[in-house]
Parts: structure tokens; C-alpha cells; sequence
């Protein structure tokens, strides 16, 4: 899936937020986020920028995607908050939060 490089400023953002939400940098969560730069063809320098932006910021790049891609962020937010083995209440209430925003709905 092509994304612009708005969209993947705001996912990295949101999957940034997702591996800081616990206080814990664990393994697995590195190794996920090493595959994500690959597949989603982005650098450290992006992750950077992605950190200086406002959540609130990151939220509206992604309400304004469509829903196919907001369907491919929660997969990778999901597999992210699950990538050290467990997913803690702070990393839910996070993605839920989130998801609330931009208007994905939970089946």
C-alpha cells in the first residue's frame, strides 16, 4: 500500500506514540519498526520529524485518509502494541482513543 508522505509522518507518529506509551523500548517493538521502515520506505530523519509534530496534528493527516488505509494503520498499530508479548492498558486505551478519532470502527 503507497502512502504520501503526510500519512506516513502521521503513522510513524501514532506508532511512535504506541511504543512510548508503556515507558519501555523492548526488542521487538525495534524489530517491527525496522520492517515498517522498509516497507513503508521511511528513515530515523522521519521518525525525528514525526516526534516534533502535535498529536493533534497527526490525528487529522489521518482522519482525511480513506478507510482502506486506516484499516492497514490498525493492523500496524495492533501488531506494534503486541510486539513485545503484551499489550498493556495504556498501549489499548492509546489505539482505542485513536481510533475513536479518525473513525475506525471495532467489529
Amino acid at each position: 500500500m503507497n502512502f504520501n508522505q503526510a500519512e506516513k509522518l502521521a503513522i510513524v507518529k501514532a506508532i511512535d506514540e504506541v511504543i512510548m506509551a508503556d515507558d519501555r523500548v523492548d526488542a521487538g517493538e525495534i524489530a517491527i519498526l525496522n520492517q515498517l521502515m522498509h516497507i513503508l520506505q521511511f528513515d530515523r530523519k522521519l521518525i525525528e520529524d514525526a516526534r516534533k509534530i502535535e498529536a493533534k496534528e497527526g490525528v487529522a493527516i489521518l482522519n482525511a485518509m480513506p478507510d482502506h488505509k486506516k484499516r492497514a494503520l490498525a493492523l500496524l498499530l495492533e501488531e506494534m502494541a503486541n510486539a513485545d508479548g503484551r499489550v498493556d492498558e495504556v498501549e489499548i486505551e492509546l489505539i482505542l482513543n485513536l481510533y475513536n478519532a479518525i473513525g475506525i470502527e471495532l467489529e
